[in-house]
């Protein structure tokens, strides 16, 4: 998992209510058994007509303006509905790297930190501006600070944001739940050299 430390980038706004996993990333799309390769298919039916292939010109990530956006500002209760951690990687895969917004889905803002995406939560009032402001902002660039835990744009707005300091210690530092567990190998390897052969697997007949 890559490391989160800061991040200046054009911020894209999507300002919908209740979006829920199956817009994020379509149930029909969670045959892969690959992480990657998930984004071509992100908000699939808001991205695309009803043939699948047409880009719809009026959804937000389809306009130039967003083009390389890596940080979504949303609307509340992000991410509700099934709990697939298949919809961070398709926000990761696509290029998003932290999001903005009031609330989300208690299963989907665990999982977003597990896969290196940062959720940020802010209040509703201050959610709504940043949203008026991105779609008024053709390129609307903000940075999201997690050492700082802060989140600014070039207009003079600055807020500090709450973060659980393991969460944060984990994103800082790029570690998943493998690589955490991987910082005690030689207290793993000591322990498994202590076990009788047979639950080390390695009894011979």
């Amino acid at each position: 998992m890559d490391k989160f430390t800061k991040l200046n980038a054009i911020a894209a706004p999507l300002d919908a209510v209740n979006a829920d996993t199956d817009q994020i990333i379509p149930k029909q799309f969670l045959k892969r058994i690959e992480r990657s390769g998930f984004g071509e298919f992100l908000f699939f039916d808001w991205r695309y007509k009803d043939d699948g292939v047409t880009p719809n010109p009026d959804f937000e990530l389809n306009k130039p303006q967003w083009k390389g956006a890596k940080i979504l500002i949303t609307g509340k209760n992000f991410g509700c509905g099934s709990s697939r951690e298949h919809a961070p990687w398709a926000l990761l895969d696509y290029g998003f790297h932290a999001l903005i917004g009031s609330s989300f889905a208690d299963i989907f803002f665990n999982n977003c930190f597990k896969n290196g995406i940062l959720p940020v939560k802010l209040s509703e009032e201050t959610v709504e501006m940043l949203l008026a402001r991105a779609k008024a902002t053709p390129g609307y660039k903000m940075t999201v600070d997690l050492e700082t835990q802060t989140v600014s744009d070039d207009q003079g707005f600055s807020t500090h944001f709450d973060v659980d300091p393991f969460r944060r210690h984990l994103l800082l530092n790029g570690l998943d739940d493998i690589a955490l567990t991987l910082q005690n190998e030689a207290d793993i390897t000591a322990f498994e050299k202590t076990r009788s052969s047979w639950l080390r697997g390695t009894a011979t007949a």
